[in-house]
């Protein structure tokens, strides 16, 4: 990458941060928009090269986009590392907030895993403009299917013994959610944690592909998204902190000024983003955002048609 303008930093630092929590793909949007803006951003935004700038750049705004979560969830993630240590402490699980814990450990392993092994294949082979349009279109109809298979509301999932408390303002819905969250089996909370493998490829949600799943496994829609944006955290923190190093080096020169515009822009927009959808979710579905997906994949798609885009 010769150049990264403050406008192309400020652009996809803003995108990525609201569509990275945003059911749409943040990966698929940082590979169209340039592509469909053409001329220096096709040239400059591209994460296919074996050595790509732009993928450093956009993986370091990951670590904006997961402070903002942290923030966010804060006092949630201040009883699950408790609930961790004392887990660890007294070699026991016993109360909901460190079966969270533990739930959220082990549904991380699958896409750390993954992660590191496909991560550079997937982007070389599909990180490019079609491939990314065609994916977000199935990400949309996999979020359209997903609510035509769950028009019934989801059956709430047990609440574990001793912990029947009532929810009281924010903070009790929240324990509340948790506390769901907590009930769900091992198996169930690792095959959510694993729906983010899919995500390696452009154009699929990381969101989308855990709240289809905790849908799937019987959680509402609110639950569902709470456990993405709790799963998300530590899985995007970590990619970009394993990237940053590439940021310090001459992968970096020249551009990180931007990086650091375009990461505080992301932290804002994923803090609002993730404010927006906790509420969001509460009354209302994915369908939105998979017509949105649909929609904006085909006409991404017929771009590329008539220029001869790959």
């Amino acid at each position: 990458m010769a150049h990264l303008s403050w406008l192309e930093a400020g652009v996809i630092g803003l995108v990525q941060g609201v569509s990275e929590l945003f059911p749409v793909s943040s990966l698929g949007h940082s590979i169209l928009i340039p592509a469909l803006v053409g001329g220096r951003w096709a040239q400059d935004l591209s994460v296919s090269a074996p050595e790509s700038p732009y993928l450093a750049f956009i993986v370091g705004l990951h670590v904006a986009t997961a402070i903002a979560l942290v923030v966010f969830f804060r006092r949630d993630w201040v009883r699950i590392v408790r609930g961790l240590v004392t887990s660890i402490r007294d070699r026991q699980v016993t109360g909901p907030d460190q079966r969270l814990a533990w739930l959220l450990v082990l549904a991380t392993i699958p896409v750390g895993i993954a992660g590191l092994l496909l991560e550079h294949l997937v982007r070389t082979v599909f990180g490019r403009p079609v491939p990314a349009a065609v994916f977000l279109v199935l990400n949309g109809l996999v979020l359209g299917a997903a609510e035509v298979l769950r028009r019934r509301p989801a059956a709430p999932a047990p609440v574990p013994p001793g912990s029947a408390t009532p929810d009281t303002g924010d903070d009790g819905a929240a324990e509340g959610s948790d506390r769901r969250i907590a009930a769900l089996s091992v198996r169930s909370a690792v095959l959510v944690g694993s729906a983010q493998i899919a995500a390696l490829l452009p154009g699929i949600s990381r969101s989308g592909s855990t709240m289809v799943a905790g849908r799937i496994r019987g959680l509402d829609h609110e639950d569902a998204a709470r456990f993405s944006f709790l799963l998300a955290t530590p899985v995007i923190l970590a990619a970009g902190v394993l990237k940053l190093p590439d940021l310090a080096g001459p992968l970096g020169d020249g551009i990180r000024p931007q990086v650091l515009f375009g990461s505080v822009l992301s932290g804002l927009g994923a803090y609002v983003s993730v404010k927006y959808l906790t509420r969001w979710f509460q009354t209302r579905t994915l369908t939105p955002f998979a017509v949105y997906c649909v929609l904006a994949g085909l006409a991404s798609l017929a771009v590329f048609a008539v220029r001869g885009t790959s």
